[in-house]
């Protein structure tokens, strides 16, 4: 369903007349006010599946059938309500939820959660807590964690595991051999960690950072889980050193590779390194174009799972990430907003047409590209992949992410979370002032990387 940009979408029923609907959204897109109060709607609407804030639960957790990474990721989608409305509802909620997750040496490695940790688990919490500290999320007390210094420990237990042992190098999928997984190198993982060095090089100004982005960055492309077109693969098996790849593409894969590169053109652009800086540009060009895949009349879409109904819980959330990370390109990569902000348009008013299901009338739908109808999928995911499409539509009107010479106050600590590991990094010289601080649960269970008849291998 494409709309003109004025117009307005109610959602929970039919527009007929003057008359209202009970419980609905209305959405005028050329208003500012109109936008917020849909994304409040949506908010509201999403937390109502969380029991953290319930007395005698865990704060941070989500119930089941939920994993622990898409708390996480939760949280990250309400920092960007906060950081694009200013509504600040649900800022105790977050900051409660996460700090309780850090675990015990502050690292977002809580030992009650090592059954399902993985690298990228691990890594969209720390990068919820980058995102906190680039938009000035209000900062903790002072006798807790601070949000870069939280994500700096992410970044520093994750580099130490960088495996050469197979495949020339990579982070394994997940961290613990007890683990069903241990002998995947999946690409979601080492995408959250070449977006948080490179988010976190921008931050910090700070050489260390940009070196691991750009060693990431080259083995992703080496081993062939990125094509020379910039299609992003899901992992491969390293008891066969990654010589066969598994195909099959995911939004959330896409949108964490173009948000790091972005990133990494603003760092070699501010440095004045012209060379590098037209690689990366050449790079994010390059990926936007990629991205088509994942859009059907400029409407996002799921490609691996919408149409044959087999988008499990996981993966009905992974639309929030690409919808977050292309907004938030634009901001370090000005020169990209003319391609992306079509696709977020036309993407927001189809996926704000499925929200009219549910006791309150506003769950949305997964498959936005089948017009104003909910599909009966609904859940926090869906949830929050609506939320973030259609908050992103402000993202001309907030200022782009903080640096430690460009406002940010998180404090930051560069060997935060070095202590787990006897081998902790050694940076390179921090500048003064450097606040820095340095996950997905893929939920795909491991299937065998041949026989490929149940992928989609999609180009």
């Amino acid at each position: 369903m494409k709309l003109p940009c004025s117009s307005t979408v109610i959602i929970g029923g039919l527009l007929a007349g003057a008359g209202s609907v009970q419980g609905a959204i209305q959405v005028s897109w050329d208003s500012t006010a109109s936008i917020k109060q849909a994304a409040s709607t949506l908010a509201h609407g999403m937390v109502k599946y969380y029991t953290g804030n319930v007395t005698g639960d865990v704060p941070g957790n989500l119930p089941a059938p939920y994993y622990w990474w898409e708390a996480g990721a939760m949280f990250s989608t309400l920092i960007d309500y906060w950081y694009y409305t200013g509504d600040t509802t649900y800022n105790s909620l977050v900051t409660q939820a996460m700090l309780w997750q850090t675990g015990p040496n502050a690292d977002y490695m809580p030992p009650n959660q090592t059954k399902t940790l993985g690298n990228d688990d691990q890594a969209f919490w720390g990068m919820a807590a980058m995102s906190a500290a680039e938009a000035r999320f209000p900062d903790p007390p002072a006798d807790k964690p601070q949000w870069l210094a939280l994500a700096q420990a992410v970044f520093n237990t994750q580099a130490p595991r960088w495996d050469t042992q197979t495949c020339g190098g990579g982070l394994k999928w997940q961290i613990f051999t007890f683990n069903n997984g241990y002998n995947y190198k999946n690409t979601i993982s080492n995408g959250c960690f070449f977006n948080m060095a490179a988010r976190l090089a921008k931050y910090t100004g700070n050489n260390t950072y940009s070196e691991w982005a750009e060693k990431s960055w080259d083995w992703t492309a080496a081993v062939g889980l990125m094509s020379p077109d910039y299609h992003f693969f899901d992992g491969s098996d390293d008891t066969l050193n990654c010589t066969q790849i598994n195909h099959i593409q995911w939004t959330y894969n896409a949108g964490v590779y173009l948000y790091g590169a972005a990133n990494m053109w603003n760092v070699t652009q501010d440095a004045g390194d012209a060379t590098k800086a037209a690689l990366w540009k050449a790079r994010v060009t390059g990926m936007l174009t990629g991205l088509e895949v994942f859009f059907e009349n400029k409407i996002m879409k799921e490609v691996a799972c919408e149409d044959n109904g087999k988008c499990d819980v996981d993966q009905r959330s992974f639309k929030a990430y690409l919808s977050r990370w292309m907004a938030a390109t634009t901001k370090v990569a000005p020169w990209t907003a003319n391609t992306i902000l079509p696709y977020l348009d036309t993407s927001s008013q189809a996926a704000v047409g499925t929200c009219k299901a549910g006791a309150d009338g506003n769950q949305c739908g997964l498959r936005w590209s089948k017009g104003a109808v909910n599909d009966g999928s609904m859940g926090v995911g869906e949830q929050m992949a609506v939320l973030e499409v259609v908050q992103g539509r402000l993202i001309g009107q907030v200022q782009g992410p903080v640096t430690n010479s460009t406002g940010g106050t998180s404090k930051g600590d560069s060997a935060a979370g070095s202590n787990a590991d006897d081998n902790p990094l050694q940076f390179d010289q921090i500048t003064t002032g450097d606040k820095a601080g340095a996950g997905i649960l893929t939920t795909l269970i491991l299937v065998a990387l041949f026989g490929g008849a149940w992928w989609m291998a999609l180009k």
